[in-house]
């Protein structure tokens, strides 16, 4: 069995090939965020890949917010069985199931809900976690969200909202890589301290080095460990955008931008082949 540093040089491998396939897509932030989910949908989460239950009773459910990274979760889905990876080759194209941001109405096993529009994952995973503790389902609910996509004020409503009802069954992790579209997240719109922030707002906070497996791997224990003590839990992960990929790290410049041809086979270089490519 691969480690899952070993399954995370594979995701990685498919995300820079898919991205390539369609000439579009969002590389960096993807790059950055595959040592977390390998660690959640490998070793971490409960859940059950096959058959695939959209209620997710007694699963743990994860909610990329953050939707245009896309490309990892996908390729994490794959992986971990929920569909062929063969299906990774269709990223983007007409027809696909895999589209640039999840969505439920081609129904991909996996995605319970469509993400994507920023701000709103906050939110709908609280009503989750809600749900679960109405029908006495002790399962946790997970969630992604970007540094830059915090600038959005709906965030904000939700994170006042969670510590304020006991939602103590959600994990949020912020991927704080300090890059977005359009530049350095301190120079289009300064986020300051995001963990004295969540701290203000009354959650049990957390940080982690979101490249480092071992550490995150860790840190997800610790949190699951704080489940149903009271209060939301939130992890504030350290990325590198474009982790794995010389060229692409700490660059905004790779954060909406497909490689070509040259620049792939350069990525596909540094990122060991371990569990077969699409």
């Amino acid at each position: 069995m691969p480690s899952l540093t070993e399954i995370a040089s594979q995701v990685r491998r498919d995300i820079v090939r898919m991205v390539h396939g369609a000439a579009s897509g969002h590389p960096g932030g993807s790059l950055g965020c595959a040592d977390l989910l390998t660690a959640l949908y490998f070793k971490v989460m409960h859940h059950t890949p096959q058959p695939f239950d959209m209620d997710a009773k007694n699963q743990d459910v994860f909610i990329l917010s953050n939707g245009h990274i896309s490309p990892v979760f996908y390729s994490v889905l794959a992986r971990s069985g929920y569909f062929d990876k063969s299906e990774l080759g269709t990223f983007r194209k007409i027809n696909s199931r895999l589209q640039g941001h999840p969505t439920t109405h081609e129904g991909l096993p996996g995605v319970r809900i469509a993400t994507g529009s920023l701000g709103q994952g906050m939110s709908a995973a609280i009503g989750v976690a809600l749900a679960k503790k109405l029908n006495n389902d002790q399962s946790v609910v997970y969630t992604l969200h970007g540094d830059g996509e915090l600038q959005e004020g709906q965030n904000w409503e939700a994170i006042m909202f969670a510590p304020n009802h006991n939602v103590d069954n959600l994990i949020s992790t912020i991927d704080w890589n300090g890059q977005q579209i359009d530049g350095p997240t301190y120079k289009v719109n300064n986020l300051g301290d995001i963990r004295q922030k969540f701290d203000a707002f009354g959650w049990h906070t957390m940080e982690m080095n979101g490249n480092d497996m071992e550490e995150v791997v860790h840190m997800l224990e610790e949190a699951k460990s704080l489940v149903g003590k009271g209060k939301p839990i939130a992890i504030i992960m350290h990325t590198i955008m474009g982790k794995g990929v010389d060229f692409m790290e700490n660059d905004h410049n790779w954060h909406g931008v497909a490689p070509n041809d040259e620049q792939l086979a350069k990525a596909l270089a540094q990122l060991p082949e371990t569990l077969g490519d699409y």
